[in-house]
Parts: C-alpha cells; sequence; structure tokens
C-alpha cells in the first residue's frame, strides 16, 4: 500500500491560474518526470528531492508526498486498511499528527468521519492527534479510492523565514515570485516598484537575481519524519551572508512605516545591499540611473481596501507617472478591477488569467516597454 521508501509521487501546490509558470521554474531546477495538472505540479523523487524542492521552489506553496493508496468503499474497510498501514515507515512513533480528509464520488462521504477513523488508527499505533500539529496527514477518498499525502512544508512556504514586518494587505512571497516569472523577469534587469509596502516585490526580485534559497531561514515539517537526515539536508542550504553589488531593486511608498518595514526585511534577507527604500508620494516617483527595467506593483483594490470608487484617481496617477518619468519601462499592476487597471491609460496587453487570491480573482495587467 505504501510507495517505495526511495522514491515518491510528489505535488507541490500553486494557485491555480500559475501552474504554468511554477512549472518553468521546477523544470529550470531539473526536477524529475514532471506533469503540470490544476492546482499545481506533480514530481517524482524521494526524500532529498522533497527537502530540495520546499528549500528552493519560490512559486510553490507547498509539498505533499504522497505516502500510500488503497481502496476502500465504507467506514469498517478504511479503519481496517488504516490499521494495517505502515505508518513508522514516514512518522516516528510518538509524533504528533494533524489529520484532513476530503470526500468526492465514494461511498464514503462524510469528510470527519473518514479523518476520525485514520486519527483512531494511528492513536492504535502509538501517534498523538492534535489541530495544532506541525506534521499534517490529508486523506483524498476520489472513487472509494484513499489517498494518503504528508504535507512536508508545515507553514506555507511562502512564510520565508526572515520577513517580520507587513503592511496592509501584503503580497505573498510565493505569488509575488510567480508574477514576477510572468512578467518576463528573468533577473537580469532593475525592478522599482513605487507603491512597495513592505517591499515584497523588490525583495523577492532581489532574491531571484542573486539565486538566494527562499527556504534558507526557516524550519520544515520535514524534518519531524521518518528517514530526515539533518547532515544531507544542512549540505543543501546555502549560507546567506550580506550580498554586495550595485542597488538594483527600489520601492517606494508614502507611508514612513511602510518603508521603514520594507527596510527591515530587506535587512533580514541580505539584501538590504541591493535594495532602496524611499519615502515619498506615487507621483514623486522616478527611474533610477541606468537601464530601464520592469515597474511591478500591487495597488489597493476595491475588495482589499476601501472603496474602489475612491481608487480610481491613485490608479490615473501610476498611469500619469509611468507614461511620464519611465521611457522603455515595462508595467504589470496586479488588480482585482479592470477597471482599474484602465484608469491608468496604460497600454495593457490582453490580461492573463485569473488568480484566487484573498476570496478575490486577481489579474496581472502587463505593458511592453513604454
Amino acid at each position: 500500500m505504501s510507495a517505495p521508501i526511495d522514491q515518491f509521487d510528489n505535488f507541490a501546490v500553486a494557485p491555480p491560474g500559475l501552474e504554468h509558470f511554477l512549472l518553468t521554474e521546477i523544470r529550470e531546477l531539473k526536477f524529475a518526470s514532471v506533469t503540470a495538472i490544476p492546482g499545481g505540479i506533480s514530481f517524482k523523487g524521494g526524500w532529498p528531492e522533497v527537502w530540495r524542492a520546499n528549500l528552493e521552489l519560490r512559486g510553490a506553496t507547498r509539498i505533499l508526498v504522497r505516502i500510500g493508496s488503497f481502496m476502500a468503499f465504507h467506514l469498517a474497510q478504511l479503519d481496517k486498511r488504516a490499521n494495517k498501514f505502515p505508518w513508522a515507515d514516514y512518522l516516528p512513533v510518538g509524533l504528533s499528527v494533524k489529520v484532513e480528509a476530503t470526500c468526492t464520488g465514494s461511498k464514503i462521504y462524510h469528510d470527519k468521519a473518514a479523518a476520525q477513523r485514520i486519527e483512531n488508527a494511528l492513536i492504535s499505533s502509538g501517534y498523538e492527534i492534535s489541530p495544532k500539529a506541525e506534521v499534517s496527514l490529508k486523506a483524498r477518498i476520489d472513487d472509494n479510492r484513499v489517498t494518503l499525502s504528508l504535507d512536508t512544508s508545515g507553514d506555507s512556504l511562502h512564510k520565508r523565514g526572515h520577513k517580520e514586518a507587513v503592511g496592509k494587505a501584503p503580497m505573498r512571497e510565493t505569488l509575488a515570485s510567480l508574477f514576477l516569472r510572468q512578467a518576463g523577469y528573468t533577473g537580469a534587469e532593475p525592478v522599482l516598484d513605487p507603491l512597495c509596502g513592505s517591499g515584497t516585490f523588490p525583495i523577492e526580485a532581489a532574491e531571484i537575481a542573486h539565486n538566494l534559497q527562499p527556504g534558507r531561514s526557516r524550519r520544515f515539517a520535514f524534518e519531524n519524519l521518518t528517514g530526515f537526515d539533518a547532515a544531507v539536508f544542512e549540505a543543501m542550504r546555502r549560507p546567506a551572508t550580506p550580498l554586495k553589488g550595485p542597488k538594483t531593486f527600489f520601492g517606494s511608498d508614502r507611508d514612513p512605516g511602510a518603508v521603514r518595514m520594507a527596510r527591515a526585511n530587506a535587512e533580514r534577507a541580505f539584501v538590504s545591499n541591493v535594495c532602496t527604500f524611499d519615502n515619498h508620494s506615487l507621483t514623486d516617483a522616478r527611474p533610477p540611473d541606468g537601464p530601464p527595467g520592469l515597474v511591478i506593483t500591487n495597488p489597493p483594490y476595491g475588495g482589499r481596501i476601501g472603496n474602489k470608487h475612491m481608487l480610481h484617481g491613485l490608479y490615473a496617477s501610476l498611469g500619469d507617472t509611468l507614461r511620464s518619468h519611465f521611457p522603455g519601462w515595462r508595467v504589470a499592476v496586479i488588480t482585482s478591477e479592470p477597471s482599474l487597471a484602465k484608469s491608468t491609460g496604460l497600454p495593457f496587453k490582453p490580461k492573463s488569467a485569473p488568480v484566487p487570491h484573498g476570496g478575490l480573482k486577481i489579474w496581472l495587467f502587463q505593458t511592453d516597454a513604454l
């Protein structure tokens, strides 16, 4: 019932609508047997590849490992097979675990009842059950097949471990990395955000340009699992030291508190030497000396902050400023409101696929060089 201990079917979860960009990233990192499916990317690999995926993938939300699969047509059968499952191959006895179950198109149709039967099997095998456990076991019952997966990440992978200060309605780092990729950013050009908040886009762009591992500063749920080799994993980590080089990543915000947060976050991420954050209004944004690059920003929008009808002026100012002062720069704007994007007056290309975010659908609107 369990997969071979040295090879798993793994799944890198992606925001719906952005799977293609995670697929490109995971191929660049040379993972094996890579396939895009709705909601993420499947790939093959043993534990070292699972650890590497958590450590190095920027766009993935979390990494799931399928540890087993069996048929169950009723709860008694689920009981029997869960009690026979070789849990200790994956979970050290005594570990605290939480269980999540989903049922679709199956004779077992009650999620909570299915989860409870699996919990009982774990308890009888010497494990503790806690909703606050770092290790999460996911049971998906689809067409009477039970698939068991472990969430090897723990906290969502957007929590890089070095960003402590966040502003109102921040952009998650995983989303930011995928939007940067969608906007054609490869790390070889300057990036500027004139509404930077806590600095997510410039910091993420700096990390991409300097090939920093996104998970270098945090711990992961897989560190609790059977088979974890701390020495092997530590050898995968590249120690972070303050970057050297020209300042090519820029952010500005009219809120001095946001600028202080951005600077502190850049310092913790060891990218402050290549980033500049200034406190001024949107209309005072100007390009740095040197070649043009990418302006990317996540302005307020109606469903996220305030009344959207009051935001058309902000978007109009954004468009005026960029047209007047940023010739040759490409522009990427994330918003939930196509009418707000239109208010910029910028020559946007057809909008991208929608991406679910915080209960809204958001789009990346982008231009060619102005």
